[in-house]
């Protein structure tokens, strides 16, 4: 698998995610550290979803060319493996987890992160030219 085509199946992905959270949750409590439904081990609420959205949306967008797959694979995958790292020590329902993180997200971010640098750093390079 390429770059372009893990930001697209990473993209619909983190889509459906969005979609079947806003299912769940509804647009009640948008930032509350209580989740407002839970899929599969997964704590989410509103803005969670929107996050979702919009990283799915970036990836989705970035597919059509390796360059860009490339950057914003690489953005999303530091911000993600800092956000997996952070909310291990945040998660919970506590006033600074606003997008509801529990330890499975965490995992989750960490696992995201890894892959998207993976494949944003992976692949055919062409040689400096002299």
């Amino acid at each position: 698998m390429d770059v372009r085509r893990f930001a697209q199946v990473f993209g619909a992905v983190y889509i459906l995610v969005g979609i079947a959270g806003f299912v769940l949750t509804g647009f009640g409590g948008f930032a509350s550290s209580t989740p407002g439904g839970t899929i599969v081990l997964f704590d989410v609420n509103p803005l969670h979803n929107v996050v979702h959205l919009a990283v799915g949306g970036a990836w989705l967008a970035s597919s059509t060319r390796v360059d860009t797959a490339r950057m914003v694979s690489l953005v999303i995958g530091a911000v993600y493996l800092l956000v997996g790292v952070l909310g291990l020590f945040l998660a919970g329902d506590n006033g600074l987890n606003v997008l509801a993180l529990n330890q499975a997200d965490n995992v989750l971010h960490l696992v995201s992160g890894a892959l998207a640098l993976f494949f944003a750093l992976s692949g055919r390079r062409q040689p400096a030219s002299a």
